[in-house]
């Protein structure tokens, strides 16, 4: 029977089964026996952990300190914001008992009622915020600046691995300040995080705008965000930074002592990423081979596959010298790390193709005594080869991985300006939006004005499935007319669909 050597099906015969078959071959994640959730496993988890590590570092050098709160929110302190309740009272997992007991049947009943109940964490605004209007009480203990790693949950109907689950991991900054005017910044600060870590670890180009009324985060003033294109054109949401003004002080009494003596809410602000990341990751750089991670971000760096006949401990003698060598390295921070493949198993090669590894490196006898290598770069054809020393390796190993990454970004880049149309009239911009391409793909990035009105976005968005996605920060006002009305506009905004 012939090799597999492609995922089945491709992109652009089924694109969300392609989807489902890319994190299944890459040995990412699958789905738990709880509905919606997710088992990430360990070549998935060591992506969000890499991930992790980044921002982790960036969070602390701007200033930021860990901490933890607990998962469980109790109901009437989830309800004391009006708009943030309403915009997570449909996702909200809440537990009502806190034992089981025999149903006498051989089975477990809940048993146990709570005097309250307590909702798990969708997001922890109001959970952080009781803590500080508890910590803070003079102009002294600002900024507080506290960030947590966990995770939330929120109870979705449908679900995809890594873009949509029930239970998914991330982080979140809370942030407290003296005005308005810092809490901006601090919003601003951590976009810039963001966007730079898309760009510069996971060579995605993203969209850095802000979010129309209706878009925002439950509860803030103002939201900013990165958006992204995927491979099927449609946009992602990979990071948003909240200005939550004082909504959430005057909720919880967060409170503060000015120089002055009087005392003052303070303004706050929110910020996350999550494992959404690694859906973003695959749907901007996989191909019908599988997963290609990039290097800065990537489980391993290098797989060694040393082709054992006759001189096994000879070729497997050098594979550990080398693997020795690499591993002596760093790459943007981390240890170089370099899987050792000993497996016969004859899909050993396209295994690791489809797992995504950055360099896949063949050695038997004949490169033992010649002293080459044959090296195999992921963002290349499968077939495509490059003969080099040991030393060549070593040497320019972070060249050759850095141009891996400038490769892949420029492709998504390339991929994104090409799908990116600007749009005037009506029918075009339905047009484009429905137009069938590409089997399923279709649509794209539309720049084009917008009348301002919640009105004009809940139509296109009932009719095309289509929202603004964001008002781009860096587009200038411009006098023009809005391409669903036809009322004057000042503004071009990206329109898309979305997950």
């Amino acid at each position: 029977m012939a090799q597999k050597t492609a995922i089945t099906p491709t992109r652009h015969e089924d694109y969300s089964e392609w989807y489902l078959q890319v994190v299944k071959e890459g040995e990412l994640a699958e789905n738990s026996s709880v509905r919606g959730c997710m088992i990430i496993k360990p070549w998935g988890f060591a992506l969000w952990e890499n991930m992790q590590a980044h921002l982790d570092k960036e969070f602390k050098r701007t200033g930021h300190k860990n901490a933890y709160f607990p998962i469980f929110i109790p109901l009437h302190l989830m309800s004391k914001e009006a708009k943030h309740v309403d915009g997570f009272a449909t996702e909200c997992a809440v537990v009502t008992h806190h034992r089981l007991e025999a149903d006498g049947k051989g089975g477990l009943v809940p048993a146990g009622e709570l005097e309250e109940p307590l909702i798990v964490r969708p997001t922890s605004e109001m959970i952080i915020g009781e803590s500080m209007s508890k910590w803070i009480n003079s102009y002294r203990d600002l900024p507080m600046l506290l960030n947590q790693w966990g995770n939330v949950v929120r109870w979705e109907m449908r679900t995809r691995l890594f873009l949509r689950t029930a239970e998914f991991l991330w982080h979140e900054g809370h942030t407290a300040h003296e005005n308005a005017e810092e809490a901006q910044a601090e919003v601003k600060l951590i976009l810039d995080i963001f966007e730079d870590f898309a760009k510069e670890h996971l060579a995605m180009p993203v969209i850095t705008g802000r979010k129309s009324p209706s878009e925002r985060f439950a509860g803030a003033d103002d939201t900013l965000t990165i958006e992204a294109m995927m491979f099927d054109r449609k946009a992602l949401q990979a990071g948003t930074s909240h200005f939550l003004g004082q909504n959430f002080a005057k909720a919880l009494d967060i409170t503060y002592q000015s120089k002055e003596g009087k005392e003052e809410f303070v303004w706050t602000t929110s910020w996350a990423v999550s494992t959404r990341l690694i859906g973003g990751l695959i749907m901007t750089h996989a191909d019908d081979d599988g997963l290609v991670l990039p290097p800065r971000i990537a489980s391993a760096h290098v797989v060694l596959l040393p082709m054992l006949k006759k001189e096994e401990d000879k070729v497997l003698d050098y594979c550990y010298e080398l693997k020795k060598e690499l591993e002596a390295l760093t790459y943007h921070g981390r240890d170089v790390v370099v899987e050792i493949d000993t497996n016969d198993r004859g899909s050993r090669k396209w295994d690791w193709v489809r797992k995504g590894v950055p360099l896949r490196i063949e050695i038997g006898a004949r490169e033992v005594e010649a002293g080459q290598i044959s090296v195999s770069r992921r963002d290349k054809a499968h077939n495509e080869r490059e003969s080099m020393t040991n030393a060549e390796l070593v040497d320019g190993i972070g060249n050759i991985l850095d141009d891996m990454h400038k490769n892949l970004y420029n492709k998504a880049l390339d991929y994104r300006t090409e799908n990116t149309k600007e749009i005037k009239d009506k029918e075009s911009f339905k047009a484009f939006f429905t137009a069938k391409k590409e089997g399923d793909i279709h649509g794209g990035f539309a720049l084009s004005h917008w009348d301002g009105t919640e009105e004009t976005e809940a139509e296109i968005k009932n009719q095309l499935g289509v929202t603004i996605r964001c008002i781009p920060l860096d587009e200038p006002e411009s006098d023009g007319n809005c391409v669903w009305t036809g009322k004057p506009s000042k503004q071009r905004v990206i329109f898309a669909k979305s997950y």
